[in-house]
């Protein structure tokens, strides 16, 4: 299996990374997308390392919401940030993670919104899939996607929590929904109820380490061996094998990302 969504070039992991690598191997998991802030330097120079030890790990570029205040001035210069550091990766894959938080706001709304629709233009000319955070911010999300995208850009909505109706924008937009650990957490039988009607061939899975850790794990660093359990959430959900969950969600990524 392949965890669509980690951190693992976050400075957390620095001092076990090769051990946390073993460990996803050892798991099942054969390889992972890497979220990398845009313009962060030791972010950067830990995915290179990713590079050098995982050969199955491959990066998503971007400037996340929260950080879009330092584009205030010049919104297009996060896109010319994310396209310059885009170049310099040849593992590089995605625009992300990106899009719209209203949750925190710990960047100006209309802020955010400018950011995001710049750097949904460079995925359409760059032809790249985005990786989108969304809360608390569905319409306007789905409103820029279709937008800015022109019914050319693909992507997923990563640690999907959203209502049916946002799943359903969000296919109805050829996107795909990227389940988290969040699956497996008592309260979220909505969420379980809304992945069960979705199809498996537009499901991916994830992990957001550290963040997010599933049950058995809850109050553990999140890491990519940990996908498993919500992988085996997901099957009982949808009342499958793991093993299919497994074979369709890698060929859903392989699909979205050309690994």
């Amino acid at each position: 299996m392949i965890d669509s969504h980690c951190h693992l070039a976050d400075a957390v992991f620095a001092g076990d990374l090769d051990q946390v690598i073993d460990r996803a191997r050892t798991a099942g998991v054969a390889g992972a997308l890497v979220i990398v802030a845009a313009g962060d330097p030791e972010e950067e120079a830990q995915a290179e390392r990713l590079v050098s030890s995982w050969d199955l790990v491959r990066f998503s570029i971007g400037v996340h919401p929260h950080a879009a205040h330092a584009f205030a001035d010049d919104p297009m210069r996060a896109a010319l940030v994310v396209g310059e550091q885009l170049q310099r990766s040849h593992a590089a894959r995605a625009i992300g993670e990106i899009g719209l938080d209203y949750h925190y706001d710990f960047s100006p709304r209309d802020v955010q919104q400018r950011v995001f629709r710049a750097q949904v233009r460079l995925a359409r000319e760059l032809v790249l899939p985005v990786v989108i955070h969304t809360r608390e911010a569905d319409e306007d999300t789905i409103a820029i996607l279709r937008e800015e995208g022109h019914g050319e850009v693909r992507g997923v909505l990563h640690c999907f929590t959203g209502t049916p109706a946002l799943a359903q924008a969000a296919l109805d937009l050829g996107f795909y929904l990227s389940v988290a650990g969040i699956l497996t957490f008592p309260k979220a039988g909505p969420l379980r109820e809304t992945v069960e009607d979705v199809p498996l061939e537009r499901l991916l899975i994830e992990t957001d380490s550290p963040f997010l850790a599933p049950v058995p794990r809850r109050g553990h660093r999140n890491e990519p061996s940990y996908l498993p359990f919500t992988a085996e959430c997901l099957a009982a959900v949808q009342r499958r094998a793991v093993a299919e969950v497994d074979e369709v969600t890698t060929a859903n990524f392989r699909t979205l990302f050309a690994p």
